[in-house]
C-alpha cells in the first residue's frame, strides 16, 4: 500500500479525450514528511506515519515536540498511519504526489458530513404514509411499528429508527485519478470524495 494526507478542496468537471464531461473531487495533498517508521520487530506490524501541516510549537506538548524532533520537523496538525508502505522512505523524508500516476485507482477515506438527528425518511429511505386517510394526523413521516408487546417485549438490536445521522468513516473505492498538477499540489479525482471542503481525506492505492 501506498498513500498521502490530503485536503479536500470542492469540485469541478473536466472533459476527456472522446469528450465526455467527467465529474471531479480536487484534493489539495502538500508534501507530507515521515515523522515515524514502525516495523515488525519494534511495534508488531510494519506502518509509515505521515504528517501534514505545521503546528506551532506553543500547542504542541513536549512528548510531541519530542517525537517530531527525531524526524527533524516540526509538529504536525495531521498525523496517519499507512500499514505495509509500499515505497521505502527514510524518517524525515517527503512524500509528494509523484508516488501516482494518472488512470490509477485508488481508495480515498474520509468523514462525511454530519447530519444532526434525522428521521426515518432521510435517514433510511422510509416512504411514509403518502396520503391522509381517516384517523391519520401528521403521520406522513412517522416510522410505524418498532416491535411486538408482550412478544418479543424488547426492540431489536438494528432496528431502523431515528438517529444521529452522518459523521462516519467512508472508504470509497475504485475511483480513478484524473490528471495531477505537480506544481500546485492538486490532484483530481474522478467521482465524489465523503466530507466537507476542507476536511482532511486518506488518499491510498
Amino acid at each position: 500500500m501506498k498513500g498521502i494526507i490530503g485536503k479536500k478542496i470542492g469540485m469541478t468537471s473536466i472533459f476527456a479525450a472522446d469528450g465526455k464531461q467527467i465529474a471531479c473531487t480536487i484534493i489539495e495533498a502538500a508534501p507530507n514528511t515521515v515523522t515515524q517508521i514502525k516495523t515488525q520487530e519494534t511495534d508488531g506490524y510494519s506502518a509509515v506515519q505521515l504528517g501534514l501541516g505545521d503546528k506551532k510549537e506553543k500547542h504542541s506538548t513536549k512528548s510531541e515536540l519530542n517525537h517530531y524532533a527525531k524526524a527533524q520537523t516540526a509538529a504536525k496538525r495531521f498525523v496517519k498511519e499507512f500499514r505495509n508502505y509500499s515505497i521505502e522512505k527514510n524518517l524525515g523524508e517527503i512524500v509528494t504526489l509523484d508516488i501516482f500516476a494518472e488512470g490509477d485507482s485508488i481508495e480515498v477515506v474520509g468523514t462525511t458530513k454530519g447530519k444532526g438527528f434525522q428521521g426515518v425518511v432521510k435517514r433510511h429511505g422510509f416512504s411514509g404514509v403518502g396520503e391522509a386517510s381517516h384517523g391519520q394526523h401528521d403521520r406522513q413521516r412517522a416510522p410505524g411499528s418498532i416491535g411486538g408487546s408482550s412478544y418479543p417485549a424488547r426492540v431489536f438490536k438494528g432496528m431502523r429508527m431515528a438517529g444521529r445521522m452522518g459523521g462516519d468513516r467512508v472508504k470509497m473505492k475504485g475511483l480513478k485519478v484524473v490528471k495531477i498538477f505537480p506544481e500546485k499540489n492538486y490532484i483530481l479525482i474522478s467521482g465524489s470524495v465523503p466530507g466537507n471542503n476542507g476536511s482532511i481525506v486518506l488518499i491510498q492505492k
